[in-house]
């Protein structure tokens, strides 16, 4: 099942999901797809769409993703990375009226950059990030919070 994260910024991002559905009709994704769509308002026979998910069924359905397609917020990318699920990211861009600004380039680029996740940088490659996503060895992510509360800790 591929999960589809768009935040809960409240400027819609109907780009990502009309990428999406095209690789759906085109046959090139076959698994389900849920979306968590925020204020993206949005139809789909194929795609499951919801606006939110509560805590616990957003936490079960992240568990039984085998991918996720997000934008580039950093809780959805650590959702993906905790949870050791591969993960495709895109930014929303503020020429689209889709953020403020165009800082989710920055996030997605140095994840991407440290092996964490693939980045889409242009729609049209979607189906070539999804090939690429069968074979790509993404660095698994290790928290180091218990690391920074020793550390708190013995300055205490």
């Amino acid at each position: 099942m591929i999960l589809v994260l768009l935040g809960t910024q409240d400027k819609p991002f109907p780009r990502l999901l009309d990428a999406i559905q095209d690789c759906i009709d085109k046959k090139i994704i076959t698994s389900p797809v849920v979306v968590q769509a925020g204020h993206t308002k949005y139809e789909s026979k194929d795609m499951k769409i919801f606006d939110y998910l509560s805590k616990d069924v957003y936490e079960e359905t992240i568990k039984k993703a085998d991918l996720i397609i997000c934008h580039g917020g950093v809780s959805s990318i650590f959702d993906g990375l905790k949870n050791n699920i591969p993960v495709i990211a895109i930014a929303r861009l503020k020429k689209y009226g889709e953020h403020t600004n165009d800082h989710q380039l920055e996030i997605i680029k140095k994840f991407s950059d440290e092996g964490y996740i693939l980045s889409l940088d242009d729609f049209s490659q979607l189906k070539e990030v999804l090939t690429k996503v069968k074979t790509f060895k993404f660095k698994k992510y290790e928290s180091t919070t218990n690391q920074v509360v020793n550390l708190i800790n013995k300055f205490i």
